[in-house]
């Protein structure tokens, strides 16, 4: 898992897959609201004039010396919900990305975010 102190040190290095193919390069990491624990990482995937990035959960990443390895098939990150690279994550789409990955999902109970990008 990434320690929230070394998220900074991880944004533009090469993400992973399980097999060690890669996926993209991290962007940025969100922590979950209720504990500050990193949870998710957007990773910028496609074409250099068609960039965006996908959302993929880190709480099982290994950090290695240039890389940073999911324990997700790269096929599976690539067909994750995404935003725009300039796009905010909607609060209502936070809950797509949970349940791509088989997660479960559970707002505030005033209905408050899950992820908060750092």
């Amino acid at each position: 898992m990434i320690q929230p102190a070394d998220i900074r040190e991880w944004r533009d290095r090469d993400v992973v897959d399980e097999q060690g193919r890669k996926i993209g390069v991290l962007e940025a990491v969100y922590v979950a609201t209720t504990t500050d624990e990193p949870a998710m990482a957007t990773v910028r995937t496609g074409l250099p004039t068609r960039h965006r990035l996908v959302f993929v959960p880190v709480d099982d990443a290994i950090v290695g010396p240039d890389y940073v390895k999911v324990p997700y098939a790269r096929g599976l990150v690539k067909k994750a919900p995404s935003i725009g690279m300039d796009d905010v994550l909607p609060a209502e789409r936070e809950g797509a990305i949970f349940e791509h990955y088989g997660k479960t999902y559970q707002p505030g109970a005033g209905g408050e975010r899950q992820l908060a990008r750092r």
